[in-house]
């Protein structure tokens, strides 16, 4: 870990965090989702770097070291296609892959969507390319839907209040490591379904959870909930949703997202690869939503093969 670099650069009047690895002609840029931050790619950052690539993992605005917007409560998932074409433009860097988990995969796919010159391709792990303003099913999941809860103002900061900021990410690493969907009670809140005496995951250790704890302890979820879950639906104006870019989507078999009423089918049919004709789909038998973290050796072969066809 001592060989990741970390530096800060100005984007749009904010002072952002960049780790960075690697001297390589080709650049890899990772996006994080949530609860993470740049130090969810620890283990790709170095295989890349290893294998001949320079890897950079921004903490989106709001998030870990970054600074947080001035108005957290207008961020927006346009604001992070800004801010990632202005660290690209900041470092003279022409093209890139781009490497996204999660909720990172809008920012990644819409990038490339709309500056399809400089990206080479594109891996997502964990949730499909769904292109914006595409049905969704989450209104056949129950009102204790964690992103419905977390969507209403004031009751996820209500919630995660009562917990430091390393229990809530602890929380939410066992909730989302599982391969059902957090729906609390009526009468319950979300981090009221993990009992306090529940370990980490195995593949997840005291010394990652203090790192993300005290990145996040700096930040507060302010803008973490804005966005994603207060700006899904956001409309990105689109001409055409398609990503024509090479593509591979990386999926645990065991992932909760999976569960979503009609996800697994959108995935299993192809009907994903009507918006990303180039896609290639790898599931791992028993991986869970941090399948990156959880199986780094499979994930990392997966997308050194990937760069390798496509550099």
């Amino acid at each position: 870990m001592d060989q990741i670099k970390h530096n800060f650069i100005h984007v749009q009047g904010l002072k952002l965090h960049l780790a960075e690895i690697g001297s390589g002609p080709h650049v890899v840029v990772f996006l994080h989702g949530f609860p993470e931050i740049w130090y969810t790619w620890r283990h790709q950052m170095i295989a890349v770097a290893n294998a001949g690539f320079r890897a950079i993992a921004p903490d989106y605005r709001g998030y870990g070291l970054s600074d947080p917007p001035p108005q957290p409560e207008k961020a927006s998932f346009s604001d992070l296609i800004t801010d990632l074409l202005g660290i690209l433009d900041a470092l003279q860097i022409s093209k890139v892959f781009l490497i996204a988990k999660d909720f990172g995969a809008w920012p990644a796919y819409v990038f490339a969507n709309f500056h399809p010159e400089r990206v080479l391709g594109v891996v997502t792990m964990g949730v499909p390319y769904l292109p914006p303003g595409s049905a969704t099913s989450q209104k056949y999941l129950p009102e204790g839907y964690y992103v419905l809860r977390w969507r209403e103002p004031g009751r996820a900061e209500a919630d995660f209040g009562r917990f430091d900021a390393k229990t809530v990410v602890k929380n939410v690493y066992i909730l989302f490591s599982k391969s059902e969907i957090p729906i609390a009670a009526e009468n319950q809140e979300i981090m009221d379904l993990v009992d306090p005496s529940t370990p980490l995951p195995p593949w997840f250790t005291e010394e990652d959870l203090a790192a993300y704890g005290a990145l996040y302890e700096k930040s507060g979820f302010q803008t973490a909930l804005q966005v994603p879950y207060r700006s899904f639906g956001e409309d990105f104006n689109m001409a055409d949703p398609k990503v024509k870019h090479p593509a591979l989507f990386i999926m645990g078999s065991k992932d909760y997202v999976l569960k979503i009423p009609g996800i697994e089918d959108y995935i299993n049919s192809g009907t994903v690869k009507e918006f990303v004709p180039n896609l290639e789909i790898t599931f791992l038998p028993e991986g869970t939503h941090f399948v990156h973290e959880q199986s780094p050796d499979e994930v990392n072969q997966l997308i050194l093969s990937f760069l390798g066809k496509h550099v």
